[in-house]
Parts: structure tokens; C-alpha cells; sequence
């Protein structure tokens, strides 16, 4: 079984120009797939001590808690943000190169979401490009990108 030093080795070996989300989704995504269960994740954070914890969230450079929550959800539950992302016509590759931060941080938020059934929801109704305010905890990150999106087409 891998400890979270070997997690913390894993993340430190990555490259440091992206020291946040994506090492912690590519860290947890590939323990997952080297066990059984999601539940040996949340075991082993939760064996770490408080201090401990505290360190890896630091090195990560996100919240204790969000830490916590990214370690409970599976591998695919960022998926919705590229799927939102498409339906608003928002190119993801140019985004991921030109703004890679705006994308960790709209994986983040789509993994700790709590309105995952509405969003999907939308998504397979093709609806979401027209509603995504109602239930999206990254509508303001997305609204911004679309006028940004206008910005450049009207120049």
C-alpha cells in the first residue's frame, strides 16, 4: 500500500511551474488507480496526523479542507467543468495554456460541488449553457471567460 509520502514524493518530482490542483487530481487520481477503493484514500489522509495533514495541504497549496474533500471524490469528478466548457463554446486547450490557474481553480470548485445531479442534469438536456447561473458554483470564473471570449472576437 502507498503512503502519503509516497503521494508527497509523486507531487514534489512533478513539474513546479503548477504546484496546485493538478499535481493533487493526477496525486490522487493515480493512488486510486493503484487500489481497490476510494475508502482506502480517505483512510490514509485520516491516519495522517492533524499536523501532518496540515503540511501536505500546505506543500499543495490548497485548503486543509478542500484537501480533505478532493481526497473523498473520485478521479472523473472535474469532468463536468470540460463538458460545461464545451457547451459554452470555450476552447479548454487554450485555456489550459493560457490560463492554466483559471482551470485548476474551475476543477477544484467543479469537484467539491454539491449540485453535480443538476449540473449533469443540464448538460444532458443542453441546457446548460443558458442556465448554468442557477446551479454553478463557477459561473462567475465562466461569465468572466465569456467576456473575455467576446473581447478577443470583437478585436
Amino acid at each position: 500500500m502507498f503512503s502519503m509520502e509516497d503521494i508527497m514524493f509523486e507531487l514534489k518530482a512533478a513539474d513546479a511551474r503548477y504546484p496546485t490542483v493538478e499535481f493533487v487530481l493526477g496525486a490522487i487520481a493515480g493512488w486510486i488507480k493503484r487500489h481497490s477503493s476510494l475508502h482506502g484514500v480517505r483512510d490514509e489522509l485520516r491516519q495522517c496526523s492533524q499536523h501532518e495533514a496540515m503540511n501536505i495541504a500546505k506543500d499543495l497549496g490548497v485548503p486543509l479542507d478542500d484537501l480533505r474533500g478532493l481526497a473523498a471524490k473520485a478521479p472523473d469528478a472535474a469532468n463536468d467543468v470540460s463538458k460545461m466548457l464545451y457547451a459554452l463554446s470555450v476552447d479548454e486547450s487554450t485555456l489550459a495554456k493560457g490560463e492554466p490557474a483559471t482551470l485548476r481553480d474551475l476543477r477544484r470548485t467543479c469537484m467539491l460541488c454539491v449540485r453535480k445531479g443538476r449540473c449533469r442534469h443540464e448538460l444532458a438536456s443542453f441546457t446548460a449553457a443558458r442556465n448554468f447561473h442557477e446551479f454553478c458554483p463557477n459561473a462567475y470564473t465562466l461569465d468572466a471567460l465569456l467576456r473575455q471570449k467576446e473581447q478577443r472576437r470583437q478585436h
